[in-house]
C-alpha cells in the first residue's frame, strides 16, 4: 500500500470550503484556556466541515501564533464568532435553530452510541473548560446532554479528543456525503 501525496488530496481550497454544504453543527468552546486545544478544534472542525465555531469567554481568538501551530490554517476556512459568555452563544444559537446539546458527564446524560441525531436537525454542542467542564450555568439551559462511554482509570477524555470522537458521530449518524469533486479534479 502506497500513502497518497499531497497533491493527490485533492484538498478544497479555502473558498471552495466556504462554498461547500456543512455538517449542521456548531461547535461552543465554554472557556478553554489552551491555545493548542483550541487550534485542534479548529482543524478538527474544518476536516469534518463543521458549519461554524463559537469561542466564548476567556477562549482565545486568532489570529494568534499558539492557536495556528495546531490549526494550520483552519482559522481561515472555518467560521467563527467570539461571545464574552457562553450563555450569549446559546441564546443566539437557539434563535437560529440550533438544538443545544453539552457534550458532559451529568446526570440523566445520553451516551453517545445512543444518540440519534434528527435527519434534517441542527446541533450546538458545547465542549467545557479542560478543568472545570461545561459550565454551570450553561449546564442549566441545555436541552440535552451526551456523554462518552468511557471504561479506564480517567475520568474524562482530552477536549481535542473528545472533539474528534463527538464530531465523527454526527458526521457517520447524520450521513452527510463529503463533496463531489469537480470536473478539473478538485473536491
Amino acid at each position: 500500500m502506497r500513502k497518497l501525496k499531497l497533491d493527490e488530496l485533492n484538498r478544497a481550497t479555502v473558498d471552495e470550503f466556504k462554498a461547500q454544504d456543512k455538517l449542521p453543527v456548531a461547535v461552543v468552546l465554554d472557556n478553554v484556556r489552551s491555545m493548542h486545544n483550541i487550534g485542534s478544534i479548529f482543524r478538527t472542525s474544518d476536516g469534518f466541515a463543521v458549519e461554524q465555531i463559537c469561542l466564548c469567554g476567556i477562549t482565545a481568538q486568532p489570529p494568534h501564533r499558539e492557536i495556528e501551530k495546531t490549526a494550520l490554517g483552519a482559522t481561515q476556512s472555518v467560521n467563527w464568532t467570539y461571545y464574552e459568555t457562553p450563555l450569549q452563544a446559546v441564546e443566539q444559537l437557539r434563535k437560529d435553530g440550533y438544538r443545544i446539546i453539552a457534550i458532559e458527564q451529568a446526570e440523566n446524560s445520553t451516551m453517545l452510541h445512543e444518540f440519534k441525531p434528527a435527519d434534517d436537525g441542527k446541533y450546538a454542542l458545547i465542549f467545557g473548560n479542560e478543568v472545570n467542564g461545561v459550565s454551570d450555568e450553561v449546564m442549566q439551559v441545555i436541552d440535552g446532554c451526551i456523554e462518552i462511554p468511557q471504561f479506564g482509570t480517567k475520568h474524562s477524555f482530552n477536549i481535542v479528543v473528545s472533539a474528534g470522537i463527538v464530531l465523527w458521530d454526527f458526521f457517520a449518524k447524520m450521513a452527510i456525503a463529503p463533496p463531489k469533486p469537480s470536473p478539473e479534479g478538485r473536491a
